[in-house]
């Protein structure tokens, strides 16, 4: 009878280099976030990339007041939050969202321009300054104060 022993070392050592090989293919999040950030930095002019904290990506354009890449985490995979500097946001500003956003969500840019001029003019007497809609798989989130408006759009983890 011959042994099995000397056919265990080589099977061993073979599944352990596959399971090393899958975990070294895949990515970090972070890197796909900071993949995503220089993506807008390349296809927006005047937009700058800047710190990275507590999974957060903080970026600066001369149409933004503050402008932010949330990278993916237990609520959402991924989330741009930009402030104007106007109360009634301009169309330009309008435009500037969806570019970005559709850069981010990878949805066509006349679509989701429909999407944030909806979610920014529903702000106002009747509904309140802080208006939530969902848009083609995409939480958005309006807000204002008596000085400037903010929109966040964020989509969930399970989407």
């Amino acid at each position: 009878m011959t042994s099995r022993r000397h056919l265990r070392r080589p099977i061993l050592l073979a599944a352990m280099m596959a399971v090393l090989s899958t975990f070294a293919a895949s990515p970090a999040r972070a890197d796909r976030c900071e993949d995503i950030a220089n993506q807008l930095k390349g296809q927006i002019d005047g937009l700058k990339v800047g710190i990275t904290a507590a999974n957060m990506i903080y970026l600066s354009h001369p149409m933004a007041k503050e402008m932010s890449l949330g990278c993916a985490n237990r609520k959402y995979s991924n989330e741009l939050y930009i402030k104007g500097f106007t109360r009634k946001p301009k169309l330009e500003f309008i435009a500037f969202v969806a570019g970005a956003a559709a850069i981010v969500f990878t949805l066509p840019k006349d679509e989701l321009n429909k999407g944030v001029s909806g979610c920014l003019s529903r702000m106002g007497i009747f509904r309140g300054d802080d208006v939530s809609i969902r848009f083609r798989r995409l939480d958005m989130n309006c807000t204002r104060t008596k000085a400037d408006s903010a929109i966040a759009i964020s989509r969930s983890v399970d989407q």
